[in-house]
Formats: structure tokens, C-alpha cells, sequence
């Protein structure tokens, strides 16, 4: 699609002491970029809906699908209490979202927020129809990010698969990583409404980050078999400490200690608002990429 692109033009006339100014508008017309097609797998869901609203606001991009089992048939912008509906239905059939788009052959993103069972099926369906993926789903497997990276780089289609959406929580991992270098004791407390989502993503992310330091932590008890002592995460030492309390925000708090202070980095979650700078960012990066990415924090 093109659009005008106008300018306005001055010429100035001397006539013996009289000054004759002249305006005119010239318009050409100059290709416009198209918006980036947003798909939401999983788009009844509450991060699904806040993902709806984010992307309907942001500038270069909009929703052109919403994937669900629920609420078959429904507007997303109605069922996101928009002022307006979006006239675009629920539907509970991927491929035909997808095919649909794909013949208009604009840069599309897939964003899932369905399951770990199903992502792999998911990714492999999106970059068929020329599309790349954005993936956020809790506990998905090892297995499944090398399988789905290999597949990506036969394909050559982007896929960034994200742990978190959350920047102030990628803050906080690299804080984490800096401070690992001055201190020997380490201990991750956390807190979650519910108890299924232990230890989170965020504290086996952080303790991965530190475990690949090759550093050795907590060396006084390192070994201690005390349930009280909390879960030791990987082989270095660092210890998860999580707690459930419905009515708290999601907290992510990790104590640095060394002699004659304590060194505490803490970062809270009140809201899935907080995921959207992240999503929006990660939609925007992926139509780059020709492989998989696993992480935002490259793009900060």
C-alpha cells in the first residue's frame, strides 16, 4: 500500500520594493510499512487478553488472529473489555488462523502462551506458513528448545523462546550474575500464589546463570540434608527458598552475604501489565531472526 507523502514549497519574487511570496504543495507517493500480523495462541487466557490489548496500542503491529479452546466464537476485543470489538472471533483451529494470513503475505508473529506439550507442533505449524514465533510457556523442556532450535536453523525461521517477559526480572538475573563474582553465599527466596510454579523459571534461571560461573557456593553447608534449608538447585550450591502466599505479589529476592554484610536484590510482579514491554520488544526483534534465540536479554 502506498501512501502520499506531501511537502509545502516557498518561492519569494523581488519586484522593485515589493516582495511577491508564491506557495505550492507538492505530493508523491512512497510505499508504507505494512504492520506486523500479531496471532495469539492462547488468547482467552489473562496474559492472553492483556497480550491482545498491548498489541492493539502499540504502533507497527495488530492483531490479525486469536487462537483458544475457549470461548470458541467470541470477539477478543469484547471478551478484553475493549471500548470496541475487534471483529475478530475466538477460534480453537490454528491452521486455519494461520492460513488465512499467510495469503495476504505480510510478516506475521505467532505468540504462544499455550502449553509445553504443544509448542513444538505449534512452532513447526507457524514457519510453515512462513511465520515467526514467539514463545512463552511455563516448564517447557530441554528437549524441546534443542529440538525446536535444530528445526529452526534447518528452516531458517526466527524463533525467540522467552523464560521471562519481564524485564525488570532479566535486571535482576543480570544484578545476580555481577554480584555472584564478590560473594561466595547465595540464597534465592521467592513467593507464588501457587504452589505448582516452584521453583519458578526466574529462580532456575538465576541459578543457572550462577552454576555456569563455575563457582562453588555455600561451602559452610553445602551439603546439608535439612529440609529447612530449602532445595539446592544444580550442583553449586545455591539454594530456592519458595513460599506460598496468595495475596502477595510474585517475588523474586536473591541474598548475597560476605563478611559483615548481606547483599539482597529483589524484584516483585503486581500485575501481567508488566509482561507487555517484554512481549512487544520480543515480537518486534524475532522477524529478524533466521534461528532460535532462547532468552530477551540480548535485546536489551
Amino acid at each position: 500500500m502506498a501512501a502520499p507523502s506531501c511537502h509545502f514549497h516557498f518561492t519569494v519574487h523581488k519586484v522593485s520594493r515589493h516582495v511577491i511570496t508564491r506557495s505550492f504543495i507538492s505530493c508523491s507517493m512512497q510505499p508504507s510499512q505494512s504492520n506486523i500480523k500479531v496471532v495469539i495462541n492462547g488468547a482467552a487466557k489473562e496474559i492472553g487478553r492483556a497480550a491482545v490489548i498491548a498489541v492493539t496500542r502499540a504502533r507497527g503491529m495488530e492483531v490479525a488472529g486469536a487462537v483458544d479452546s475457549h470461548f470458541v466464537g467470541e470477539d477478543i476485543g469484547k471478551l478484553c473489555d475493549m471500548e470496541e470489538p475487534l471483529e475478530i472471533p475466538i477460534i480453537n483451529d490454528l491452521t486455519m488462523v494461520l492460513g488465512s494470513i499467510s495469503q495476504s503475505k505480510e510478516t506475521g508473529v505467532v505468540v504462544d502462551f499455550t502449553d509445553h506439550s504443544t509448542v513444538y507442533d505449534n512452532v513447526k505449524q507457524a514457519t510453515a506458513f512462513g511465520m515467526r514465533s514467539v514463545v512463552y510457556v511455563p516448564r517447557i523442556k530441554p528437549d524441546t528448545v534443542g529440538a525446536l532450535s535444530a528445526f529452526c536453523d534447518k528452516a531458517s525461521m526466527g524463533c525467540l523462546i522467552a523464560p521471562t517477559l519481564s524485564i525488570g526480572s532479566i535486571l535482576l538475573q543480570q544484578a545476580a550474575i555481577t554480584a555472584s563474582f564478590h560473594y561466595s553465599n547465595v540464597e534465592i527466596v521467592e513467593s507464588r500464589a501457587n504452589p505448582i510454579d516452584f521453583p519458578s523459571m526466574d529462580a532456575v534461571q538465576i541459578s543457572k546463570n550462577l552454576s555456569d560461573l563455575g563457582q562453588i557456593y555455600n561451602r559452610e553447608d553445602i551439603s546439608t540434608d535439612v529440609a529447612a534449608r530449602g532445595q539446592v538447585l544444580g550442583e553449586d550450591g545455591v539454594r530456592v527458598h519458595s513460599m506460598v502466599l496468595p495475596g502477595l505479589p510474585s517475588s523474586t529476592t536473591v541474598y548475597f552475604s560476605g563478611p559483615g554484610e548481606v547483599y539482597s536484590i529483589k524484584h516483585d510482579i503486581t500485575d501481567v501489565q508488566s509482561l507487555m514491554p517484554g512481549l512487544l520488544l520480543a515480537i518486534r526483534k524475532v522477524i529478524r531472526l533466521k534461528n532460535l534465540v532462547y532468552g530477551l536479554e540480548k535485546f536489551l
